[in-house]
């Protein structure tokens, strides 16, 4: 049965909460005065969800960090440190024939407030006008840019890096609807010239169906709700995951100026299918910045539906770390990369799959963790197509 997704605050729950008879079970965000600290799965009976018993369910959920979150608010004090100005941004929203997505995405950001920020939508190599009529009919407020030179997320990002008018950009992706206060969360994050990059925590907008709930299970997007400092110069820069994902994150413009754009051979659209925000925050952490994980900065994201979907996102996932991992290898000779990708295979991929196919309870479903590794096979050979295709692609677009 599916699950409820609820965003409740602890200090005003109500005496009983009701949702739909179908659901078996609640996912909930635990907010403490409008910050996340948790997540709890409460159970479901009849559509009810009992007051007593929800407290005591959040409570144990969000332990320790309930009560250090207390203290904090009690001593008025942020551990961000005193923000005298938030400053202004630019929202992108790369995009790619998926218009349902970009609407529930663009009504999220319309709810924002407004702070002097620029919405940007770049609508990469679209086969339809449908995001442009979208966009122009219904979002006055968006600016809508079409790029058509190359296809991919990099690509998409790069153009708007160039478009942006303000110094700090904001990118969601379009399957993604922001909460009201997601931007000014990661903006109140720069005080320090040493943070390059900040990302955010990504809920689940809905668990509907097994895939959603598997991968949610398995891959989920959240990083915890602990505010996070990633120090370049203090911290393994291959070791990325902890860092959080690019649904949600925030850039100084200004860094493609010491370290350069996205990678255009990564990522979605392209032949390494994904990759390139992680090889972007490897790129901040070896250059000595920082990259700062802020769970205020809230985004619920739309996870893939159906379970065909869902192989064949975690067959790209594979694909795209050992993408990244070649990347580093051949462009930054980092022989280290060796040694990650044999311990990923040796002490998780492996017992995943042994602990699968000997049906242990509540192990991974096989075919998910067998596409995951067809992917990381033909990851390499997918990276060295990726930057044979851009070169062909950029020597044609410079000859017009």
């Amino acid at each position: 049965m599916a699950t409820a997704i609820l965003d409740l605050e602890i200090s005003k729950l109500p005496p009983e909460i009701t949702v739909e008879e179908r659901y078996s079970k609640a996912l909930v965000l635990i907010r403490l005065h409008g910050k996340p600290i948790g997540q709890a799965q409460i159970p479901v009976v009849g559509g009810r969800i009992e007051g007593s018993q929800l407290r005591e369910s959040l409570m144990n959920a969000a332990g320790d960090n309930l009560w250090k979150n207390w203290l904090y608010d009690a001593l008025e004090w942020d551990e961000r440190g005193a923000v005298e100005t938030i400053p202004i941004a630019t929202v992108a929203i790369c995009t790619r024939d998926r218009p349902e997505d970009l609407r529930r995405c663009l009504d999220a950001l319309m709810l924002l407030p407004d702070d002097g920020q620029e919405y940007l939508v770049i609508d990469n190599c679209p086969a339809t006008d449908a995001t442009r009529e979208l966009v122009t009919n219904s979002y006055p407020q968006v600016r809508y840019v079409r790029e058509d030179d190359l296809a991919g997320e990099s690509a998409a990002r790069n153009r708007a890096l160039r478009e942006a008018k303000h110094e700090f950009v904001a990118f969601t992706d379009d399957d993604a609807v922001p909460d009201r206060y997601w931007l000014r969360s990661l903006l109140q994050n720069f005080r320090d010239r040493r943070v390059m990059c900040v990302t955010g925590l990504v809920m689940p907008l809905e668990l509907e169906t097994e895939a959603q709930e598997w991968f949610e299970r398995y891959s989920p997007y959240g990083q915890g709700f602990y505010r996070r400092v990633f120090d370049g110069a203090h911290c393994n820069p291959l070791i990325i995951s902890p860092v959080g994902v690019s649904a949600s994150m925030a850039l100084r413009k200004s860094l493609t100026d010491s370290i350069g754009m996205f990678d255009e051979a990564l990522g979605v659209g392209t032949p390494a299918k994904c990759g390139s925000d992680t090889e972007q925050f490897s790129r901040i952490l070896r250059a000595g910045y920082c990259i700062v994980y802020e769970p205020r900065a809230v985004s619920w994201h739309r996870h893939r539906r159906t379970w065909e979907e869902l192989q064949n996102l975690l067959k790209c996932y594979g694909i795209g770390v050992y993408a990244y991992w070649t990347r580093i290898f051949v462009v930054n000779r980092e022989f280290s990369v060796i040694q990650l990708a044999l311990w990923w295979l040796r002490y998780k991929q492996i017992p995943e799959l042994i602990a699968s196919l000997r049906k242990q309870p509540d192990a991974v479903p096989s075919d998910l963790l067998l596409a995951q590794l067809r992917g990381c096979m033909s990851g390499p050979m997918a990276y060295f197509a990726s930057r044979k295709q851009l070169q062909k692609i950029k020597k044609v677009v410079s000859s017009q």
